[in-house]
């Protein structure tokens, strides 16, 4: 039995664009009749037959796209979410949401789900567990189906899409600068597991920053929180045992919960301990001291994830373009947890 090809694998094996194979089987007339009696000869020995999924978004557009995020508890995602609807439906498309609560067999039953018709494209942030398998399978299956994807904030290099990403390297360094600029000597770095992409590259600013300071790395002041636990001990312990000027968190929520151990273990923020957290969401602007954060503008990342992925399901021509990475420009938000 031959191997089921894709109009992917035609393409490759001819040396020819997939619109070129695609307008060749429809007996396209912009196409030379040489080149079509060459691709329709390749896919009947291979005995290709058009995938249906595919044939569903290209020949009858939904109007649909499917958003799969990890959780609904970051502010951030919320915001992304909202710059996606806003866009999608200014420019007459609905959105469906699914979340993948991390889980990677989340992840995958959703975007089967979607992808039956449902849906004209996916604009996706990857799961933790998908990150930590490092297995990215269900993805690359739908490109070759011809739905499109586009990438949101934690992205891969395994998957050959559009993305849309933070300058989390530059931000991270930029705050702490601002707290060694500010007197501070000995920061702190609260992260996750180095699988998040995102975590990573804001270990390196923070890295970066110390190093452009002429600070000596401490490695005893990173704490690496792991995924999916409670994490007062952790934080408690940490905050027992090292003396620290300055916190830089990877999100909110690490940065309100360290604000309240803290306070617990008797320090005054900011004049003991300064801090800083990503995303400038409801708990930073409530919080006691209000924290200074890290603005990410999820609403202008989740508009522009939108305009990607439109552009590329309304137009032929950028079905072949190249794919793009945008980089948001995020900004720090000073507020009462840092002497500013």
């Amino acid at each position: 039995m031959k191997p089921k090809i894709t109009l992917k694998d035609i393409a490759r094996e001819l040396d020819v664009s997939i619109s070129t194979v695609s307008k060749s089987l429809k007996n396209s007339k912009e196409i030379s009749k040489d080149t079509k009696d060459r691709i329709k000869a390749f896919a009947k020995f291979y005995n290709y037959r058009p995938n249906n999924i595919a044939l569903s978004l290209k020949n009858r557009r939904t109007k649909n796209i499917g958003v799969v995020i990890p959780d609904i508890v970051h502010h951030f995602f919320t915001t992304v979410f909202r710059g996606i609807e806003k866009y999608a439906n200014s420019m007459g498309y609905n959105v469906i949401i699914c979340i993948s609560d991390e889980s990677f067999d989340k992840e995958v039953i959703n975007m089967e789900m979607l992808a039956n018709g449902s849906i004209d494209g996916f604009i996706l942030s990857l799961s933790a567990e998908t990150q930590q398998k490092n297995d990215y399978t269900h993805l690359k299956e739908l490109l070759d189906q011809g739905i499109p994807i586009v990438l949101f904030d934690r992205v891969t290099d395994e998957i050959a899409c559009d993305k849309v990403v933070l300058n989390d390297k530059g931000i991270s360094k930029q705050a702490v600068e601002h707290f060694i600029d500010k007197g501070a000597k000995k920061v702190a770095l609260i992260t996750t597991e180095e699988f998040f992409n995102v975590s990573e590259s804001r270990r390196e600013g923070y890295l970066e920053g110390l190093k452009d300071k002429g600070v000596l790395v401490d490695e005893s002041l990173i704490l690496t929180l792991p995924h999916g636990l409670d994490h007062t001990e952790h934080i408690t312990t940490f905050f027992s045992n090292n003396k620290v000027d300055a916190v830089l968190c990877v999100n909110e929520i690490f940065a309100v919960q360290c604000m309240s151990i803290i306070q617990q273990l008797g320090y005054h923020i900011p004049n003991d301990i300064s801090i800083i957290g990503f995303t400038d969401g409801i708990l930073s602007k409530y919080s006691s001291p209000k924290l200074t954060t890290v603005a990410q503008h999820g609403e202008i990342m989740g508009a522009k994830a939108a305009k990607f992925l439109i552009d590329r399901m309304e137009s032929l021509e950028m079905e072949e373009a190249p794919f793009k990475t945008e980089v948001i420009n995020a900004t720090l938000v000073k507020r009462g947890s840092t002497i500013n």
